[in-house]
């Protein structure tokens, strides 16, 4: 019998994998350690990571944007650190499996969201945004993702959201805002996984935070010792990036591909060998 899926070229069930903030070296380390074998094991059809705190704990550059998508990322969103490292202009205006925040100025260098081709499976459409909360000024993330979705309409069936955001509330209200309007919305930036990953009425796959794919040991990826000097003297410090306990932490989403609505989302903490 003929695989009539098959025979128009997309796969019915997808999953995707999400991966919260890479944090320096000990956070790329991980990707590129485990996640080829994690992609093969959980039969991972696409992968997202956010970015923004890659290189040396804060930024991007070309180089790590790179090894990246040789260890298996298919796109990278950022967020409000993405322009802590003036190398990352050039990758941003050139590249375009790398993201930054939609809803900052549209004479910001980059974009804010991409579709991705594939005649192999549906195509997915990927839109990073920034919250206002407790954060810098900036356009609004509803506003905005309400004109991109104008845009999508009729380019991809599955679309996956990261609002990069301090608030939780306003996570959780862009998640109600956005279901039945896409496939997922996951939280990004604070760098701790939160447990209420869920399928929304609207078929729309939730989670407020990702959490941190970097070192645990420490303070959301920073050295403890150095964070705690700042705290108690209140005398400026220089915070290294940690190196112990490193975790790959996001979720797997799985979609239907003819529809674009979630199936399930399971949350995901990889430990490295350290």
């Amino acid at each position: 019998m003929i695989n009539l899926n098959i025979e128009i070229g997309k796969k019915m069930k997808l999953n995707i994998l999400v991966l919260g903030d890479i944090v320096g070296r000990p956070g790329r380390d991980i990707i590129e350690d485990k996640l080829p074998t994690l992609i093969k094991e959980e039969n991972i059809d696409f992968a997202v990571a956010n970015a923004e705190n890659a290189a040396g704990g804060s930024g991007v550059t070309p180089v790590v944007v790179k090894g990246l998508f040789d260890s298996g990322i298919d796109i990278l969103t950022t967020g409000d650190h993405v322009w802590k490292k003036k190398e990352a202009i050039p990758v941003l205006e050139t590249e375009t499996r790398i993201l930054r925040p939609a809803n900052y100025s549209p004479l910001a260098k980059g974009r804010g969201w991409v579709v991705v081709k594939n005649h192999l499976r549906p195509d997915i459409a990927i839109i990073n945004l920034l919250g206002r909360v407790f954060m810098s000024p900036i356009d609004c993330p509803f506003r905005t993702v309400d004109q991109i979705l104008e845009e999508v309409s009729g380019k991809a069936q599955i679309i996956i959201v990261d609002i990069h955001a301090e608030a939780t509330s306003e996570k959780i209200a862009m998640g109600w805002y956005l279901d039945g309007r896409v496939s997922a919305v996951v939280g990004t930036h604070t760098h701790v996984q939160t447990a209420d990953e869920r399928v929304l009425p609207g078929k729309t796959a939730y989670i407020t935070d990702l959490g941190m794919t970097g070192p645990y040991h420490s303070v959301l990826g920073r050295n403890k010792d150095h964070v705690l000097e700042f705290i108690v003297t209140q005398m400026p410090r220089r915070f290294e990036v940690a190196d112990k306990d490193v975790r790959m932490s996001g979720a797997i989403i799985t979609v239907d591909g003819s529809t674009g609505k979630a199936e399930g989302i399971k949350r995901l903490v990889v430990h490295g060998n350290n």
